[in-house]
């Protein structure tokens, strides 16, 4: 079972409504916040999710080629996915022809909505390289999601013209953290916070140790989720130093480039260091409770300054005490997290998380109740709601007290829409 086959198993209340969305990625075990938006979203509206086709270079290849049947519904009915197959391959140039498959990717998509009985259509891109998609399938609505600093570059960049254009052109702006808000949320009057989240019930529910982090000995400070260069990896060589009777351990797929190479291969020889490889989301999900200490162990520069990072509330909704560097988003969270910003005070850091006082119940529950307020219905609440009230949709919540979701971590409140 997947994380939302929970959330996203029936028709959903308002189908008249389609969301057609443009990611950039195929639908998949490794859950991004994309997957955790339009999963959940398809409890309110249609959703097609449109997966990231294959280079036509690749059409050529001796690869084997596998596709996924369009219309499928892996995790429940409101969320379809649509595979453009080896038929309709993307180009990057000549324009005409990029401009073309990309045409008919979207209108294939679009008429799978409009199968369903959808009379609206939103259109929801993931990516300012899309922004041309605007111009090229019809629709009610067009959103735009930042998720991260797509320059990916250490040295903070000025705006990009394409995204730039992109911004101001669609009907509604959705901004993971707070430092982009106030680098791109003017040029759009309707852009909206909407900060990553969590699968509460899944984080916090009691999980049994996996069994390759059963030999690691205790304590272990722990990392689960992608290896980049964005981690701060001479810190964690001078750490695992410092500290050999500390098990440091990381779970994830590894997304490294050579700027990595002269750390990594010092790392891997150290015998206090555990690399345990990719996990699928839900085998995540097992790990952060079984660490001592979770680590969010960033580099402070131009790129950091504008992440959010998926893992802090996955991280805070397992219980267990953090530490994390001085990015600008983790500051919003020191009365829950410790902050620190050098090998000195990692190491103090790390201690005092190890203490009894870090590990009382009373500070478990005030790092997981900051999670709660965090999960994904929530999140997809509000965006459900910004999107019907784009759309000229009257929206009712039918409980008092908002979009808070129950303590077991059920989804949110049901929506009145009333045209």
């Amino acid at each position: 079972m997947t994380p939302v086959e929970e959330v996203s198993s029936k028709r959903p209340k308002f189908h008249e409504v389609g969301v057609l969305a443009l990611v950039p990625d195929q639908w998949g075990p490794q859950w991004q916040t994309r997957h955790h938006v339009l999963a959940r979203l398809a409890e309110y509206f249609e959703v097609v999710w449109v997966n990231q086709p294959r280079s036509w270079r690749e059409l050529f290849s001796r690869r084997p080629f596998s596709a996924q049947r369009s219309g499928e519904a892996p995790v429940g009915v409101g969320l379809q996915v649509y595979d453009p197959g080896m038929w309709l391959p993307e180009f990057g140039r000549p324009a005409w022809l990029a401009n073309l498959t990309l045409r008919k990717r979207l209108e294939r998509g679009r008429n799978l909505l409009l199968r369903r009985g959808c009379r609206q259509i939103v259109l929801y891109v993931w990516r300012p390289e899309f922004a041309g998609a605007l111009d090229l399938v019809a629709h009610d609505l067009s959103c735009y999601h930042i998720d991260d600093e797509y320059s990916y570059s250490p040295r903070e960049l000025p705006l990009d013209r394409q995204e730039a254009g992109l911004l101001q052109k669609a009907g509604q702006v959705f901004i993971h953290s707070r430092a982009m808000m106030e680098k791109k949320g003017a040029l759009n009057r309707h852009s909206e916070f909407i900060p990553n989240g969590v699968d509460y019930q899944l984080y916090s529910t009691p999980q049994p140790e996996p069994e390759d982090l059963r030999p690691i000995s205790h304590p272990r400070i722990g990392y689960s989720g992608v290896l980049k260069n964005q981690m701060d990896w001479p810190l964690l060589l001078e750490l695992s130093a410092r500290h050999p009777q500390w098990s440091f351990v990381f779970v994830g797929a590894a997304n490294l480039s050579w700027k990595s190479e002269d750390v990594l291969p010092i790392l891997s020889t150290r015998s206090n260091l555990h690399f345990l490889g990719a996990k699928s989301t839900l085998e995540l999900a097992r790990y952060a409770q079984h660490f001592q200490v979770c680590l969010l162990p960033y580099r402070v520069d131009g790129y950091t300054k504008f992440i959010y990072p998926l893992k802090l509330h996955e991280y805070l909704a397992s219980g267990t005490p953090i530490v994390g560097s001085r990015i600008s988003t983790l500051r919003d969270f020191e009365n829950v997290i410790s902050l620190a910003g050098g090998p000195e005070e990692w190491s103090v850091s790390i201690t005092q998380a190890l203490s009894p006082a870090a590990n009382s119940d009373a500070a478990r529950a005030a790092r997981q109740s900051v999670a709660r307020g965090h999960d994904w219905s929530v999140i997809v609440g509000k965006i459900a709601q910004a999107m019907a009230r784009r759309l000229g949709v009257q929206v009712v919540s039918v409980r008092e007290g908002g979009w808070a979701p129950s303590p077991a971590g059920e989804p949110s409140p049901e929506l009145s829409l009333l045209q």
